[in-house]
């Protein structure tokens, strides 16, 4: 099991930018692959990007070239550097954790660790 806490959400106008955070505690962190989705208002939870063991990284296209996922392992802690955001970034965002694999990574259901979630608003 892994713990997780997610922090740095909050309100931004358009075109503006925003560092979430994601601290880790149980698991070993190191063996984890980590991810964020984010959901907003009477929609599906969608993925958002993903940081693998060996820190490779992966992006719904709707957010490439705007969001950068890193990851601490000394801190336990993965980010999302969230930039040029729109309107349409708007939701709650959630971190999660799954044994490092690169099948369904994508798959929201595939991750048995979640956070509770920080609320992102960017306003036009």
């Amino acid at each position: 099991q892994v713990q997780l806490v997610e922090s740095g959400g909050g309100l931004v106008q358009a075109g503006g930018s925003l560092r979430l955070s994601c601290a880790a505690s149980g698991r070993t962190f190191s063996d984890c692959g980590m991810a964020w989705f984010r959901q907003a208002p009477g929609k599906e939870r969608e993925f958002v990007a993903y940081i693998d063991r060996n820190s490779r990284t992966y992006y719904a296209d709707s957010v490439k070239d705007r969001f950068t996922i890193s990851r601490d392992n000394a801190k336990s802690t993965v980010y999302l550097q969230m930039h040029s955001l729109k309107p349409q970034d708007t939701a709650v965002y959630h971190c999660a954790a799954r044994i490092d694999s690169i099948l369904a990574f994508t798959i929201s259901n595939s991750y048995p660790n979640w956070g509770q979630g920080t609320q992102v608003t960017v306003s036009s």
